[in-house]
């Protein structure tokens, strides 16, 4: 036998639906009877029309109504589909409880909805999953607080809040100092836990009404809303004491971090998101570099926004000169300093201008570094020189090369491309690098020297003596060349400290048959002085100061295209 089905009625109860006839012209609603599990604490008589049901409704009354318009008109028998979820409660103390409703609507002659059956479920889960992809798009998944992109849009509208009602607030970036340390001896696992607590205690610190979000890997942006310059430093400190004084617990053990701000108050310094961001990460940075764990707020600055025009300009001007092939070279004899015959030449950057004057490397190759433009010049740079060497055999010419430079994979391709186009060229060529690039990564730095070297090119440590070299390591970086720095040159026939420290580089250097050049020679005693120690060459006002005019004699029509 055939087990006998349920009734209708219990199967809609056991799904948790209620089934119900709309008579949209009276506003009657006829429910079956299963409502009482859907709606178990709501009176029937909340349930017995569309006007007292949408009264129950969230988060807007008009929902049901709404979907019936917005569905579009299917006249026949079978009436036309909609559906449409809300929220129900008897008051605000009650829990929502999440509805979807489906069903069809039937037309009366004018087209309009005059009655409609369907059925309502609970649908707490979905609603739930809604709101969670709705948080997870709003959050940042370690911390739990606003994203980037939430916590921008926040800014934005906490400025247009202050510039309305008149008021103060203030806009901090807070940066856990040496994040990467965390990273590398312990692993991403701790350095997320920093983070994470972090940015609880900065949350323990908050007033109601401010705003925290993760703004990136290891920075939290903070708006305090109503704060003044005053209330600014001293929650700023509150913050830094918070991070500082108790150590991290992680499973490899505690962790001591401290924390670094940046602040602007807005919309007094900043009057946009973008300008607030900009400006705490400006003072951020400074605050780093003063001190880590240090505070520090935006204010305006009459020397840094004129020397920001200057950049500006000079970086329009850079680009234009380039483009316009008004980037020169100027030569600087460098000599033997026993006989005084000519060695090499340095080559010197010039921009010459549209007025006449010219720029000289002091003022184009700072600003160039700072503004990402050095790789460019260095690359025009390089071509004059080869260009230079290949048309006069006889000369020998050394250029200078940013830090930046020594590890950009495209100067590297111009220069193997220039000395294959231009044989010979290459081992007339000496490439200067400053000391401070010589230290920084000695690995790279030999394996820079070492394809150079490979070209049949010198190497020369410009400046040396400025920084922290050993000559243990020129030793193994195999350069052929050390350029005393002018600094101490240029004292040597006043200071006995300048006379030990130049006479000694210059022993040590000659003990691993390393060549000495000393930079800044201003008269005879000091040249003769230099000799007699055994510095083999020597350049400086003595000698003769950069000229863009070409000692050797060839004129500009004579020099080949670098590129061959």
């Amino acid at each position: 036998m055939t087990a006998a089905l349920p009734q209708a009625s219990d199967i809609l109860a056991s799904l948790g639906e209620a089934v119900f006839i709309w008579d949209i012209a009276s506003d009657a609603i006829q429910w079956g009877e299963q409502v009482g599990s859907v709606f178990p604490d709501i009176p029937a008589e909340r349930l017995a029309t569309g006007a007292e049901f949408a009264r129950l409704i969230e988060p807007s009354q008009s929902l049901r109504t709404a979907a019936l318009a917005h569905s579009p008109a299917v006249h026949g028998a079978g009436g036309t589909p909609y559906r449409a979820e809300y929220g129900v409660r008897m008051s605000a103390s009650d829990p929502v409880v999440w509805i979807e409703e489906t069903g069809r609507w039937f037309a009366g002659p004018d087209g309009r909805p005059v009655r409609a059956i369907g059925a309502v479920r609970i649908n707490n889960e979905r609603h739930a999953r809604d709101e969670e992809l709705a948080k997870l798009a709003r959050l940042d998944p370690l911390t739990g607080e606003l994203n980037r992109t939430h916590l921008i849009a926040a800014l934005a509208e906490a400025i247009e809040e202050s510039t309305r009602f008149r008021s103060a607030s203030a806009f901090m970036l807070v940066g856990i100092d040496h994040l990467a340390r965390v990273n590398d001896a312990f692993g991403f696992d701790v350095a997320d836990a920093v983070i994470l607590d972090v940015a609880k205690r900065i949350r323990a610190r908050l007033r109601g009404g401010d705003v925290l979000g993760r703004f990136s890997g290891n920075k939290f942006g903070l708006i305090l809303k109503n704060c003044t310059v005053d209330d600014m430093n001293v929650a700023a400190e509150r913050f830094l004491a918070g991070i500082r004084d108790e150590v991290v617990p992680t499973k490899s053990g505690p962790v001591s971090v401290t924390a670094s701000i940046g602040a602007v108050s807005v919309p007094r310094y900043a009057r946009n998101a973008d300008e607030a961001i900009n400006r705490a990460h400006e003072t951020l940075d400074a605050a780093k570099r003063r001190r880590a764990g240090s505070f520090g707020t935006w204010r305006p600055n009459a020397e840094r926004d004129a020397q920001r025009r200057v950049n500006i300009r000079v970086t329009d001007e850079i680009v234009t000169a380039l483009n316009d092939r008004r980037i020169v070279l100027a030569y600087e004899p460098v000599v033997s300093a026993a006989t005084r015959d000519r060695a090499f030449y340095e080559c010197l950057v010039r921009m010459e201008q549209g007025d006449g004057r010219t720029l000289l490397a002091p003022d184009i190759v700072p600003v160039a570094e700072r503004l990402g433009l050095i790789r460019l010049v260095d690359h025009r740079v390089l071509e004059l020189v080869v260009a230079e060497l290949a048309a006069s055999p006889e000369v020998r010419l050394s250029l200078n090369i940013s830090p930046d430079t020594t590890m950009d994979p495209d100067w590297w391709a111009s220069i193997e491309s220039l000395m294959q186009a231009h044989p010979g060229v290459a081992e007339r060529l000496i490439v200067e690098i400053t000391e401070t690039v010589a230290i920084q990564d000695i690995d790279d730095v030999r394996a820079f020297v070492g394809r150079l070297k490979h070209f049949g090119s010198r190497i020369a440590i410009d400046d040396f003596g400025a920084g922290y070299t050993s000559f243990r390591n020129l030793r193994k970086l195999g350069v052929d060349i050390v350029k005393i720095d002018g600094a101490f040159v240029q004292n040597i026939t006043r200071s006995a400290d300048d006379r030990a420290f130049v006479q000694t580089l210059i022993d040590l250097a000659r003990r691993l048959d390393i060549k000495t050049v000393a930079e800044w020679v201003q008269d005879e005693e000091a040249a003769n002085m230099l000799r007699d120690w055994g510095c083999d060459y020597i350049q400086g006002r003595l000698i003769g100061l950069a000229s863009a005019e070409r000692p050797w004699g060839t004129s500009q029509d004579s020099v080949v295209p670098a590129a061959g």
